[in-house]
């Protein structure tokens, strides 16, 4: 199984500001649409409740530490990520993507085999940052960048990480 992390993040990590997106990026929001559509999503309780219901076209993966949470009908909720990945592995699961939050990101940039980041330029204030890529660990393979305009307040960057093989 090959796992994907996928974030948008500022210069200085940040990713979010109480349990929401803190832009506007229309081009970042279609990419992420178009690269998980079709596939597993994994994330924590608190992002999965900022999305309001399920996306579509995508089965749900869920990390709480609520033994009472219930995921949606056709979605999976599991208590640790070791869990989930030990399920999608025993289903067959050929791509998992890992969607937040910033303790989920930290907790599985490391198992790992693709990052997909939006490198947002601004420096918001927020409460929820992504870990620093550790370049030991990932090799930059693509970046694609992008300005400012109407559908998306800053300008931007479309970047992909390998894990550099030992």
């Amino acid at each position: 199984m090959q796992i994907t992390l996928i974030v948008a993040k500022a210069k200085n990590n940040v990713i979010g500001k109480d349990n929401q997106l803190i832009w506007k990026l229309s081009a970042d929001l279609k990419r992420f649409k178009s690269i998980t559509s079709g596939h597993f999503i994994l994330m924590g309780r608190k992002t999965y409740e900022s999305l309001g219901k399920p996306l579509p076209n995508r089965k749900h993966i869920i990390i709480t530490r609520n033994p009472d949470f219930q995921a949606p009908e056709g979605h999976y909720a599991f208590s640790s990520v070791e869990e989930a990945v030990i399920f999608c592995n025993k289903i067959g699961v050929e791509q998992l993507f890992i969607i937040g939050g910033g303790q989920i990101y930290e907790e599985t940039i490391n198992r790992c085999d693709r990052l997909e980041i939006t490198e947002v330029e601004a420096e918001p204030e927020g409460d929820t940052y992504f870990p620093e890529i550790d370049p030991k660990i990932w090799k930059e393979t693509e970046r694609e960048h992008f300005p400012a305009d109407e559908k998306n307040e800053f300008p931007f960057a479309f970047v992909t990480y390998q894990k550099i093989k030992k």
